[in-house]
């Protein structure tokens, strides 16, 4: 997987004092949607997207997918943000209360995507925390995470009748309880 920011996005003027940074918490699977709609209304709409490949039936399909899941970076003049929060697509809009420190941290990650390298969002799983399995046959099933294999790979106990097995699953399939 490579790192590419999403066609059609635009990351906004980031020296302009009249139009405040907001992040839009974004309703499921909406964010693309969300900057198609700022886009069309002139608004500054950034989403940090990564490209995903999978393989179906002996083809691969490329994807972008965004970086962080359920928000999407927008620059507003005060006067449009009500407009935008009514969005069908946006379930909360959330202020930036430290612009700068912000603007920094937007910089460093759609300069990282620029450089073509893999980047993800790292799983905040660690040893030890107990979690539910979110896909597959095993989905609903919860276990510990007994160990990380590398950055996605997760080996997680599941006790049955007082016996345990162990099964390695990717990282992105589970969620902490």
């Amino acid at each position: 997987m490579r790192a590419e920011p999403a066609a059609g996005t635009c990351a906004g003027d980031f020296n302009h004092p009249l139009r405040p940074w907001f992040v839009a918490h974004t309703r499921p699977r909406c964010e693309k949607r969300l900057v198609v709609f700022c886009e069309r209304a002139g608004l500054a709409a950034t989403l940090p997207c990564y490209r995903a490949a999978h393989r179906y039936r002996g083809k691969t399909v490329v994807f972008l997918k965004p970086l962080f899941p359920g928000y999407v970076f927008l620059q507003l003049p005060p006067a449009q943000k009500n407009f935008v929060a009514q969005c069908d697509h946006v379930a909360n809009l959330l202020a930036v209360t430290d612009q700068e420190l912000f603007i920094r941290q937007l910089r460093e990650v759609l300069l990282a995507l620029e450089t073509n390298l893999e980047i993800r969002l790292a799983p905040s799983i660690g040893e030890g925390m107990r979690v539910k399995i979110k896909s597959g046959p095993l989905r609903g099933v919860e276990g510990w995470v007994e160990k990380r294999h590398g950055p996605n790979t997760v080996l997680i106990r599941l006790d049955f009748i007082g016996q345990a097995a162990a099964v390695r699953l990717e990282a992105d399939e589970l969620e902490a309880v």
